[in-house]
């Protein structure tokens, strides 16, 4: 479950950067300064992997055939749960009807799945085996980052609040 859940949010993030990235054809004008926002943790995949500008147009290309059908299969998945949950907190309830909503929310969830990793899967034939290396090391990468993160947030609990910090260890009192 944990690497469905990684390659889910790697897709993500490639279809979220490629989906904003690819707007630009060039550097900013001059006199624009770079976008203050810009997470530096995260990696600039154009960059690090040397994407070809035909890769970039082909990622463009296919990013906008598909946004579409992703679109319209999310808000299918968002309208199965709705009805999921509605069964199951009706007034009276209905081991049939939540049967019903439970296996069209499967279905809603397998459709999105599916399209991100055929989206992924497309990705992936257009790098190139070094790039495709390459590609491996930044999700390796990302996956010991999110690791990090998540164990820093099950020791905090439920991931609320101040960031913890390492404390060194308790040295045993001198017995002078």
């Amino acid at each position: 479950m944990k690497h469905l859940k990684l390659a889910l949010l790697i897709m993500a993030a490639i279809t979220a950067v490629s989906a904003t990235g690819f707007g630009q054809d060039g550097p900013p004008p001059e006199g624009h300064p770079p976008d203050e926002r810009a997470d530096d943790r995260r990696p600039n995949l154009f960059a690090e992997l040397g994407l070809s500008r035909e890769q970039m147009q082909q990622l463009r290309r296919m990013n906008q055939e598909r946004r579409p059908q992703m679109v319209e299969a999310q808000q299918r998945l968002r309208e199965a749960n709705r009805n999921l949950d509605m069964a199951i907190y009706a007034d009276t309830v209905s081991d049939a009807d939540f049967q019903t909503r439970l296996s069209e929310f499967r279905t809603a969830q397998g459709n999105v799945t599916r399209l991100r990793f055929e989206n992924e899967f497309s990705v992936r034939k257009i790098l190139t085996p070094d790039q495709l290396v390459k590609f491996r090391e930044l999700r390796r990468r990302f996956a010991q980052q999110r690791n990090g993160m998540e164990d820093r947030q099950h020791r905090r609990g439920d991931g609320a609040g101040p960031p913890i910090r390492d404390v060194p260890p308790r040295r045993p009192p001198d017995n002078d």
